[in-house]
């Protein structure tokens, strides 16, 4: 089992920015991929955006690119969604979720393991 627990989440007016971390702990080293979800009010979650563990290859949702930097410390076992410009559209629950091998596809997360969620607020 891989538990996840983000933080990092807040309230910002529009244009600014805030950095979300996921640290994630027991077996880590089936981790293939780490990535994040965001759910808005009365939406569908989407996927924003993921790391390969391996070698830090990324892929985002189109509407993030340009704004959102995921990257990865694999010695913290951490992974971090740097958020920035952000728009009161990006208003929602972030979640972390992670995969282990194998990997099937590398544009998305499957989400073997969940974090909580963090609340981020953007106001306009």
């Amino acid at each position: 089992q891989v538990q996840l627990v983000e933080s990092g989440g807040g309230l910002v007016q529009a244009g600014g920015s805030l950095r979300l971390s996921c640290a994630a702990s027991g077996r880590t080293l089936i981790i293939a991929a780490m990535g994040w979800f965001r759910q808005a009010p009365g939406k569908e979650r989407e996927f924003v955006g993921r790391t390969s563990w391996r070698d830090g290859s990324t892929y985002y949702l189109d509407s993030v690119l340009g704004r959102f930097t995921i990257s990865r410390d694999n010695a913290k076992n951490t992974v971090y969604l740097q958020m920035n410009s952000l728009k009161p559209e990006d208003t929602a629950v972030y979640y972390c979720a992670t995969d282990r091998w194998p990997i099937v596809d590398a544009t998305t997360i499957r989400g073997d393991y969940w974090g909580q969620g963090t609340q981020v607020t953007v106001s306009s």
